[in-house]
């Protein structure tokens, strides 16, 4: 392994650790969608490999940012 290549790889890993923060912000949008459409709350644990604590961690979340807007 060479410098070169070790960089590569290094931005590679910063690149998809990027694309995964995006697809995090965009799940947890999902998963406040689908609170607020009156999906229960086990299929949403079932959906998407969450505890119901980390479900109702993300959608009070939501609920705490949407409140801040004017």
């Amino acid at each position: 392994m060479d410098k070169r290549s070790l960089a590569q790889f290094a931005q590679r890993f910063r690149e998809a650790e990027q694309r995964a923060e995006v697809l995090r912000q965009e799940l947890a949008v999902a998963i406040q969608q689908a609170d607020a459409d009156d999906v229960p709350q086990k299929d949403i644990c079932e959906a998407t490999g969450y505890t119901r604590q980390q479900v109702r961690r993300i959608v009070l979340a939501g609920e705490n940012t949407s409140s801040d807007e004017p």
